[in-house]
């Protein structure tokens, strides 16, 4: 599992564990919308099986983002006196719009690690 979630991080190719899946090297601090090789280029391992492949890691983008907000919330609660002071939610807009482009990538790479042929 850990070693998994190691390759995850490296952008590695789930089939091969050599080539590379997204065209950037670094996937914590990109801007702007994901490249991804369309083949390992290894192994030649496809990454998008079918036309909407990726529509499932929107949903692990979303369940990122809510965890994030939330996280963020309960930390910055503690350096305000209110339950729910209203400067919250500029802190919780920042630090959501700062992971986007990291959370597209990781839900990706997760959708593909979830979906990947383990048999073999």
């Amino acid at each position: 599992m850990s070693y998994a979630i190691a390759h995850i991080l490296n952008n590695d190719c789930p089939h091969c564990l050599e080539g590379k899946v997204f065209k950037e090297k670094n996937i914590f601090f990109n801007i702007g919308f994901p490249k991804m090789n369309p083949y390992c280029s290894h192994c030649q391992f496809k990454f998008e099986k079918e036309p909407g492949y990726f529509f499932g890691a929107m949903y692990v983008n979303y369940g990122l983002t809510v965890a994030q907000g939330i996280a963020t919330y309960v930390i910055a609660q503690f350096f305000f006196k209110e339950t729910f002071d209203l400067r919250i939610i500029p802190i919780i807009a920042v630090v959501i719009i700062t992971m986007a482009s990291f959370n597209i990538r990781f839900s990706r790479l997760l959708w593909i690690y979830m979906f990947k042929n383990y048999s073999s």
